[in-house]
């Protein structure tokens, strides 16, 4: 049995970005196993990501992200303690994921984790958000310039900017870039709701793990995501945003959705300080690995 499976959604991607993806994930200390699911029209990138040392598996077809992602799941939930979801646009260094590990083995309450995303630049990426309701995320989208006091703290709110991101928190809604999830949990959660094209599984998904498990972020380590935000400039993947988010909030609800709102109010450190000192600790061991 592998300590993590991971798996990657590949479309049409840029070969050296994918494979880079790949040998972050390998390189690490921890057993595993990389599984690449290509949607593409066409299986050109095949031999580079075998040559990278992945698994492949070739759809034929853009079956979406979440879709996708199962097909590797599926296979591999019984065979491996985590899982990992990837974006192929990521890298992180080795003692990364060795700390995650350590980390979840440390709280088997915890569900998923997430740690500091980065841009390529270095600057932080803010993807610990609360569960959105529709208002967040038509003001978030078209009303990003915050033209008024009550907007911006709206919007700071649900972007948790008020919060002290540099400890470990349990946070409600984390990025499907990066998703380090146990596997028994996930086997109670279920995988990605493959309703969702593209855009909100991700969202769907942690507060499906988040009503039997904890969702958390940990920023003691960080990985680099290119992060296109597609949806602000293209107007086919906006469509795609638009007509996820409809299926969301018919899914839970458009005004009232207790469950979000019971997720939400479980915004709090995660431990105190003597574990969240632990938690530094691990980092700094895993860090000498």
């Amino acid at each position: 049995m592998h300590q993590v499976s991971a798996s990657i959604v590949a479309y049409r991607n840029d070969p050296d970005e994918l494979t880079g993806a790949v040998r972050s994930f390998l390189s690490s200390p921890i057993d595993g196993i990389c599984t690449v699911v290509d949607n593409s029209p066409s299986a050109e990138l095949r031999e580079r990501v075998l040559e990278a040392g992945a698994r492949y598996i070739f759809t034929g077809e853009n079956l979406g992200y979440g879709s996708g992602h199962n097909i590797a799941l599926k296979e591999n939930l019984a065979t491996a303690e985590y899982q990992l979801v990837l974006n192929p646009d990521v890298a992180f260094e080795p003692e990364v994921l060795a700390a995650l590990y350590q980390f979840m083995n440390s709280h088997p309450e915890v569900g998923l984790v997430m740690p500091k995303v980065l841009h390529p630049d270095g600057s932080e990426q803010r993807l610990c958000k609360r569960l959105p309701t529709p208002f967040d995320l038509i003001a978030r989208r078209f009303l990003g310039v915050r033209s008024s006091r009550w907007l911006k703290d709206r919007l700071d709110g649900y972007e948790l900017r008020q919060l002290d991101l540099s400890k470990t928190r349990e946070v409600p809604c984390l990025s499907g870039c990066f998703m380090l999830m146990r596997s028994s949990v996930l086997e109670q959660s279920g995988p990605f709701d493959e309703r969702y094209f593209m855009y909100m599984e991700d969202v769907d998904l942690c507060r499906r793990i988040g009503m039997v498990a904890k969702t958390v972020f940990y920023p003691h380590v960080d990985i680099t995501h290119g992060y296109a935000k597609g949806s602000y400039k293209n107007y086919r993947e906006l469509r795609h945003h638009v007509v996820s988010a409809v299926r969301y909030f018919s899914k839970w609800g458009w005004f009232f959705d207790r469950s979000a709102r019971h997720l939400n109010m479980r915004l709090a450190v995660l431990a105190e300080d003597r574990n969240a000192a632990g938690g530094r600790r691990v980092h700094k061991n895993a860090s000498a690995s």
